[in-house]
């Protein structure tokens, strides 16, 4: 477990923008709980989400203001975001939704230096920003977009923190309804390319409120985990099908075929956008089955579990025993691989 040294806490005027995705609406959950004023820039989709039927994932948690403006218009950000009002602290759970060039460009990069630009104006003193750990080497235009707006904030004068979670529940949870069908679950290569320490919402929503009061969190990079050690894809099947009482059976997707996808849909796609688009997906899906979310000792390249640092309580197959209970419904969102 990390150290956990903070000064004495006092309430912050906060601005939070990604607060009605499943780690922003945790974090502000936790800023509110902590005595802290919370406004919430919510983007346009998903206020019409929400109006749609899905109100309970979408609005801010009780206790937030929530503002809807389109947060890639520097002018929307300023006029009808800040509005002129001072606050303490911007907090940003904001990622594109596909991971594409475009979205990525003008998500992780644009409208965070938008509003890296406003919060000077505002009075803001500290910026806490998720960033990723797979942006330690940054194959994919989203891991570039985010790597530009982390020197960008670096560079700003702020106080700040750049937060690069390992892996999220809602990402390793696809499978479970495969299982309970009696499929095999699907692992690339023999099951034990990559590991993880995998973190909750809960969990990760209030290391992010914590960076606020402590001081061993202040203008540095930070890599977090979740407690518990590494899992491998291996390790998390086993585990599903022990849970759910049957024998494990895999299916072992050889990673080559990922490749041979890639270059068919790329070559494709230069005539047809739509396979582009597919071909970029296929890439981001190729780095996430290939590539351990653990700290890279770029020294020698290799991903190395024991320097990961870990907190929280709850570990993925406590999240994994509430699924399959139905005590719980996984939020898969955008980032969904299978």
């Amino acid at each position: 477990m990390t150290a956990d040294r903070s000064n004495t806490r006092r309430p912050r005027r906060v601005l939070v923008l990604g607060g009605t995705g499943t780690i922003g609406r945790a974090t502000v959950r936790a800023l509110v709980s902590r005595g802290h004023e919370v406004v919430c820039l919510v983007r346009h989709k998903a206020e019409n989400r929400a109006s749609s039927g899905l109100a309970d994932r979408t609005r801010v948690p009780p206790g937030a203001t929530a503002r809807v403006l389109d947060v890639t218009d520097p002018s929307a950000l300023v006029g009808d975001g800040f509005r002129g009002e001072p606050f303490d602290v911007l907090v940003s759970c904001l990622a594109s939704r596909t991971g594409l060039p475009d979205d990525a460009w003008a998500i992780d990069y644009a409208a965070h230096v938008s509003a890296l630009q406003a919060c000077k104006a505002a009075g803001v003193t500290q910026f806490i920003y998720l960033s990723a750990i797979c942006v330690q080497k940054p194959i994919l235009a989203f891991q570039h977009a985010k790597l530009a707006f982390e020197r960008e904030l670096i560079a700003s004068g702020l106080d700040y923190a750049i937060v690069r979670p390992t892996a999220f529940f809602k990402s390793l949870s696809g499978q479970i309804d495969r299982v309970k069908r009696g499929k095999p679950f699907l692992a690339f290569g023999n099951g034990q390319l990559t590991a993880c320490k995998p973190i909750s919402d809960d969990d990760l929503g209030s290391y992010l409120a914590d960076c606020l009061d402590n001081d061993d969190r202040r203008n540095r990079v930070l890599p977090i985990g979740g407690p518990g050690e590494a899992i491998t894809p291996r390790a998390q099947g086993e585990r599903l099908f022990a849970l759910i009482g049957r024998e494990p059976r895999f299916m072992h997707v050889p990673v080559v075929m990922l490749d041979v996808i890639i270059a068919v849909l790329a070559t494709l796609g230069r005539l047809v956008p739509a396979l582009a688009v597919k071909a970029e997906l296929a890439r981001i899906g190729r780095y996430y089955a290939t590539e351990s979310m653990l700290v890279l000792d770029q020294a020698t390249g290799r991903y190395d579990a024991s320097v990961t640092p870990s907190t929280g309580s709850e570990t993925l197959f406590d999240y994994y025993a509430r699924l399959v209970r139905g005590d719980v419904i996984a939020e898969r969102g955008d980032h969904a691989v299978f």
